[in-house]
C-alpha cells in the first residue's frame, strides 16, 4: 500500500511539474512577443522550452538576483573610484591655478611672458597626464565589467540555462540580455515559486 502512495505522489509531482513547465513556457511566449522581431525568431520554441525547464525549481531565479546584486556592487565601486579620480584631478587643477596665481603675483613684469609661457608647458603636460589617468581608468572599468559579464555567463551556462555561454559576441550578448530580461520580467509576476497566477 505505501508503495502505490509513493508512486501515486511521485505521479501527482511529476503531474505538478508538466503543468508548471507549461505555465513558465507559455508566460515566455507571452513575454517574448514583446522583444524585437529579430529576436523573437532567435528564440526558437525548443530554447524557450529549456529555458522553462531551468526555471523550475527557483534557483535560477535566485541566481539573477544574485548576480544582479553583484554587479550593482561592482557597477557603485568603479563609479565610486572614478569620481576618486576626478576629484584628485580637480584638486590638482586647483592647486595648479593657485600656484601659477602666487608666482605671477610675485613675478617681475618683464619676466611675466616667460612665466606665462611655462606656466602653459606645465598646464599642458597636466592635462596630458590627467588625460591619460582617465583613458587607463575607463579601460580598467571596461575591462572589469567584462570579466563581470564572463562570470555571469559562466555561472548561467553552469546552472543549465540556456543561451548562455561565455561568448563576446554582440548579437549573443544581445540575445543573453534579452533572455536576462524575460527572467527577470517572470521572476517580478511572482512567477519563481509557482504559486502567483501567471
Amino acid at each position: 500500500m505505501e508503495r502505490y502512495a509513493g508512486a501515486l505522489e511521485e505521479s501527482v509531482d511529476g503531474t505538478r511539474q508538466q503543468e508548471r513547465h507549461y505555465q513558465l513556457l507559455s508566460a515566455l511566449q507571452s513575454l517574448v512577443k514583446e522583444l524585437p522581431s529579430s529576436f523573437q525568431q532567435r528564440l526558437s520554441y525548443t530554447t524557450l522550452s529549456d529555458l522553462a525547464l531551468a526555471l523550475l525549481d527557483g534557483t535560477v531565479f535566485e541566481i539573477v538576483q544574485g548576480l544582479l546584486e553583484i554587479q550593482h556592487l561592482t557597477e557603485k565601486s568603479l563609479y565610486n573610484q572614478r569620481l576618486r579620480l576626478q576629484n584628485e584631478h580637480r584638486v590638482l587643477r586647483q592647486a595648479m591655478r593657485q600656484k601659477h596665481l602666487e608666482a605671477q603675483q610675485s613675478c617681475r613684469p618683464h619676466n611675466l611672458p616667460v612665466l606665462q609661457a611655462a606656466q602653459q608647458r606645465e598646464l599642458e603636460a597636466v592635462e596630458h597626464r590627467i588625460r591619460e589617468e582617465q583613458q587607463a581608468m575607463d579601460r580598467k572599468i571596461v575591462l572589469e565589467l567584462d570579466r563581470k559579464v564572463a562570470d555571469q555567463q559562466s555561472t548561467l551556462e553552469k546552472a543549465g540555462v540556456a543561451g548562455f555561454y561565455v561568448t563576446t559576441n554582440p548579437q549573443e550578448l544581445m540575445l543573453q540580455m534579452n533572455l536576462l530580461e524575460l527572467i527577470r520580467k517572470l521572476q517580478q509576476r511572482g512567477c519563481q515559486t509557482g504559486k502567483a497566477v501567471l
